[in-house]
């Protein structure tokens, strides 16, 4: 759910729209009958940027407009991503073939969407939705407060058919329910304010056996599971005092400041939570690598003045700190293929505009 977008504040600033003749054919309420049939926008090989000696062959997925959060069904072969194009006005859920082929959108067109993930069989996808109880996009923060985020209370997670058809809420409880992924036995770990603070939860495929696994005041959220299913990662803060006091007055109309945070990992019940990095610095969207012993991540710490966001990978021990990406605006939501071969990643590298998102996928250079 933390993302870039076109009305970010403070310099994070990412995206316009990219028309899409298909898609201003398409009738709102309805998912795509049949994908798109498109070309990969831009040719393989564009070069890796000095320093960035893990990457290999990167090619641009998307073209134009703002996209995010992508991530690999469990055979590596598709990509589930969210996407703010024309005609609609805020996120919408599509997916995608890795070269970029074969896109589809899967959510109704309705209300604003977030977090797409596939089901481990690839033939099911769950996503987050507003459009049941607000069909529009929700209004933009007010920035007049510095850079808040919304947390909307009309999201709930929703189950669809691979093609979008067939979504079946899986949350109904009052207030935000968001940041759905899922582990290879097919339970799904999400965030949720549905006991006044932003804690992590984890429930079966069909929303029943719902568990809460953090229990602590602050942004705790954007879970992903282990490879094996064993362990979370996820980012999160430890707030005491007068920034605890101004998290939660925010929170109570519905708004987070996300500056400071780092990244933590816990078992798959939610014991043994550890913090693994100290790095001061906004650093979110972890993911593992399929070893188990190391997540790459997105963070911020290394620019004074916040604005840069760069690929990091750390050991799950918080030792061997490494830069992978060294681009000077915005790279993040990392995720490795299963068999980590390839990473996939948002990033404002390569645009045609100033402030455009698009997704990339790269080859992965060593172990």
């Amino acid at each position: 759910m933390y993302r870039r977008t076109s009305w970010v504040a403070g310099g994070l600033v990412v995206a316009g729209l990219v028309a899409v003749a298909v898609a201003q054919q398409r009738p709102m309420g309805t998912p795509e009958a049949t994908p798109q049939a498109k070309e990969p926008p831009v040719q393989a090989g564009l070069a890796p940027l000095p320093g960035e000696t893990r990457l290999a062959n990167i090619r641009q997925l998307t073209d134009g407009g703002e996209n995010a959060e992508a991530y690999f069904s469990f055979d590596g072969r598709r990509l589930i991503f969210q996407s703010t194009r024309e005609p609609y006005g805020c996120d919408q859920i599509f997916t995608m073939a890795i070269d970029g082929s074969e896109l589809r959108r899967v959510s109704n067109g309705e209300g604003r969407t977030t977090c797409g993930y596939f089901m481990p069989d690839g033939r099911q996808v769950v996503y987050a939705s507003t459009h049941a109880t607000m069909k529009e996009c929700p209004p933009r923060p007010d920035f007049s407060r510095g850079y808040v985020w919304p947390i909307i209370a009309a999201y709930d997670i929703y189950k669809a058919n691979a093609d979008g058809s067939g979504a079946v809420a899986l949350t109904t409880t009052p207030g935000y329910d968001a940041e759905a992924t899922v582990g290879p036995d097919g339970r799904i770990v999400f965030t949720s304010l549905r006991d006044g603070d932003m804690e992590i939860y984890s429930m079966k495929a069909d929303g029943t056996d719902v568990r809460r696994l953090t229990n602590r005041p602050g942004p705790d959220g954007g879970a992903f599971f282990s490879r094996d299913g064993k362990t979370i990662v996820f980012r999160g803060k430890t707030l005491q005092g007068g920034e605890l006091a101004e998290y939660q007055a925010l929170l109570a109309e519905g708004l987070w400041r996300p500056t400071d945070l780092e990244i933590f990992v816990m078992n798959a019940d939610g014991t043994g939570l550890r913090q693994v990095t100290s790095l001061q610095g906004s650093s979110f969207a972890p993911f593992f690598h399929p070893d188990g012993r190391r997540i790459i991540f997105s963070s911020n710490h290394h620019d004074p003045k916040g604005r840069n966001f760069d690929l990091y990978m750390v050991n799950i021990d918080g030792t061997g700190l490494e830069r992978i990406t060294h681009n000077e605006t915005f790279d993040g939501f990392p995720m490795f293929s299963p068999d980590g071969k390839k990473l996939v990643f948002a990033s404002n590298r390569n645009q045609a505009k100033e402030g455009e998102t698009n997704i990339f996928i790269a080859d992965w250079v060593g172990r």
